[in-house]
């Protein structure tokens, strides 16, 4: 015969909802956990007076009852269960389980018995219906009848609500009130709040983060008092799941919370947890409202008549000794700053998660607990907003996803290695190869997920930008371009509209650069006509290598297809991002191989046709060079009618920048320079405002050298 018999998939009620849970039996204790709430109930073998095995609604069920007057009520056992249970029963308990039938009659007028916490409807000695007298909220009599009210359960989809008992006019004894001793009965085991007597203590004026406000706290022997400005609640201490003790990061506030289920009500607020904030330095006197004997006989030294010290210690070392739960306290966790917390954001608000040693607590708006056994997965995830943060998210067993974002990224070692030493299962465990302490945390590469895709376009964008650094290093690129000089001419550079008054001194300065950088006068809208006059120019350039990607994608394209005959093109691409994925490492270094092989047979292709001088025609050189005259007047024609416009239509006003006096010419001349840095500070001003709105056509050299200029004018002004 085996030492323990568990069963899991076993139902309780609870106020009117099933939740399942796991239910085992050894020689010493009954033990059920819920899994909704990790609630334990613990039996004592020593305890236990009677259990009946019964027919209910799920199949059949156990009902124990204890000497203390409790019972405990399972259901979802199988018919062949009763012969193994039975047995065991009689081999280590000594007690019979006995049978007991329902009565199915469908009466509705029968004997009402008080069994302990249980109201038993019988008919001829046979329960119709039981009814947990703790469930009762509220019991009001009549003239000859009374209602029973329950405890509302959000969880279900019926709830019953009040059920109203007709009691016939005793022929007995004309001193007793059949109807109030009916009463009585339900409500000396009813849960219900009655403020009966003075309050055992009383905390006042404490700040309470959910619900938000200031409340006077009045600790009754059964029932917990929130008395406000505005609103009042009442907490009976059977309701109480857990109590928490939570230091704050500043090490200076402590947080003190409170889990309920069923969670109390305001309107269609429900609040299901209480979260009481303190000052560590704040001190308290504390004398409880009852007789030293009393407080030794009910607490048994947990509490004493007289004590002092924290306020925070105070509270939950009477919560402590009235509910009689154990306080949890953060684990061996330690964050990078030395906290027992990491601070993160949930639902668009700013909390503290703190890695509990069964589960996570998050505190505040809105509080979540999750324990270890409802977590399905963790994944560790990159932030969204910026690459100095990540996101942890939680998965649970029922389907609920929960991410806690902006996470610090130095908190993800710490994070990762509590995680993993839970034994938790960790969705994207390669994301640790890429999430490392430094700058550079966010590798290129996702081990999780291949982007065939992108994979591309970043081995193109890296190769377009070794070509347009070679390109510009000959022509003389942005990176030469220093605002401080006054024989540069800015706006040849970045004006595409040259003034066609300007003198031509002026021009003949500026007429050599301007010729080594048509491509770059063009205004940003007509960039892709300039990216086509380029393509067309380098037509017979060489082309560009392939990634080790793209080549190996080529030669495994047809196998692809054959192995997977009637795949679509557009799931090729898929497909063979998987099998990259699952390929060896020494596979990937021999494409690694060809694909630089590639690129080194590219580089030398290129230099051989700089050095030919490319294989553009002269024909093909001087129709550009009549094209690039013809667009410099239009160009001219275009900003001289743009100036007359600024200067409200009269062609003969120009601004005071543009004025070439011809009178005073040795004048003109010795303020040239400083009108033409004027002018140019002028124009990049204006192109920089036009060009703002255009800045994903920008490349980063050029945007760098607009926010230079912008300092350069401030300066000069």
């Amino acid at each position: 015969m085996a030492d323990i018999l568990e069963f899991n998939d076993i139902y309780q009620e609870v106020k009117g909802s099933w939740n399942d849970g796991r239910l085992r039996f050894s020689k010493q204790m009954v033990v059920y956990k819920s899994s909704k709430t990790g609630k334990v109930d613990s039996i004592p073998v020593s305890e236990l007076s009677q259990a009946q095995w019964r027919r209910v609604c799920l199949g059949h069920g156990i009902k124990l009852s204890t000497s203390s007057g409790h019972v405990y009520k399972y259901d979802g056992f199988k018919d062949s269960d009763f012969e193994k249970i039975s047995e065991y029963f009689k081999d280590n308990y000594k007690m019979e389980l006995i049978e007991k039938d329902m009565c199915v009659k469908g009466w509705n007028w029968g004997t009402a018995k008080f069994n302990g916490p249980l109201l038993s409807f019988e008919v001829s000695d046979t329960p119709v219906f039981e009814i947990p007298l703790s469930s009762v909220s509220q019991c009001t009599t009549g003239k000859n009848e009374v209602t029973l009210e329950f405890h509302q359960n959000d969880d279900t989809e019926v709830s019953l609500m009040e059920v109203r008992f007709y009691v016939p006019p005793s022929t007995g004894d004309e001193g007793a009130d059949p109807v109030e001793a009916f009463a009585q009965n339900v409500l000396s085991k009813a849960d219900v709040i009655q403020a009966t007597g003075d309050a055992v203590c009383i905390f006042r004026e404490l700040q309470c983060l959910t619900p938000r406000g200031r409340y006077d706290i009045r600790i009754y022997p059964s029932f917990l008092h929130l008395h406000g400005k505005t609103f009042d609640y009442k907490i009976p201490y059977t309701t109480v799941l857990r109590l928490f003790l939570l230091p704050h990061k500043d090490q200076r506030q402590m947080f003190f919370v409170i889990s309920l289920d069923p969670p109390i009500k305001q309107g269609q607020t429900r609040y299901h947890f209480l979260i009481l904030l303190f000052s560590k330095d704040e001190e308290i006197n504390l004398t409880l409202n009852m007789s030293e004997e009393e407080v030794e006989r009910r607490f048994e030294g947990k509490l004493t008549k007289n004590m002092s010290g924290s306020l925070y210690e105070m509270v939950s070392r009477v919560m402590k000794a009235l509910v009689n739960r154990k306080i949890t306290v953060p684990g061996n966790f330690q964050g990078h700053s030395g906290a027992q917390c990491i601070t993160c954001s949930y639902k668009a608000s700013s909390g503290l998660l703190y890695p509990l040693e069964r589960g996570f607590i998050y505190v505040h708006k809105p509080p979540v607990h999750l324990r270890f056994e409802e977590i399905a997965c963790v994944n560790f995830a990159r932030g969204t907003t910026t690459t100095r943060s990540f996101d942890f998210e939680i998965e649970t067993k029922q389907g609920n996803q929960y991410t806690f974002s902006s996470i610090e990224r130095e908190e993800y070692g710490k994070l990762f290695d509590f995680v993993n030493a839970k034994k938790l299962s960790i969705k994207n465990r390669g994301f640790k190869e890429g999430m490392k302490v430094r700058d550079d945390m966010y590798s290129d590469s996702d081990d999780d997920q291949h982007d065939a895709y992108l994979e591309r376009m970043k081995q193109e964008g890296k190769i377009r930008e070794e070509a347009n650094d070679s390109d510009d290093s000959e022509a003389g690129s942005d990176e030469s371009f220093n605002p401080g000089d006054e024989d540069d001419d800015v706006a040849e550079e970045y004006d595409s509209k040259a003034s066609a008054s300007e003198s031509s001194a002026e021009d003949a300065d500026s007429g050599e650069e301007s010729k080594k950088k048509p491509a770059k006068k063009a205004k940003p809208m007509k960039e892709g006509k300039h990216k086509k006059e380029k393509a067309m120019k380098e037509s017979s350039a060489p082309k560009r290598p392939m990634s080790a990607y793209m080549l190996w994608l080529n030669s495994s394209r047809d196998r692809i297809k054959s192995e997977n005959p009637g795949i679509l093109v557009t799931e090729i691409l898929k497909k063979a991002g998987e099998m990259w994925k699952q390929l060896s490492k020494d596979k990937k270094e021999e494409w690694d191989g060809k694909a630089e092989e590639a690129k080194k047979e590219y580089e030398r292709a290129m230099k051989e046709y700089r050095e030919s001088g490319g294989s553009t025609s002269k024909k093909a050189k001087k129709k550009g060079k009549k094209n690039e005259e013809k667009k410099k007047k239009k160009l001219g024609k275009g900003r001289e009618k743009e100036r007359n416009r600024a200067a409200g239509g009269n062609d003969s006003f120009k601004s005071p920048e543009f004025i070439s006096s011809e009178e005073s010419s040795s004048e003109s001349n010795r303020g040239r320079g400083r009108k033409r840095k004027v002018r140019a500070h002028n124009h990049i001003y204006t192109r920089a405002c036009v060009l703002s709105t255009c800045s994903s056509v920008l490349v980063g050299q050029r945007i760098s050298v607009f926010h230079k200029t912008m300092i350069n004018i401030q300066q000069y002004v």
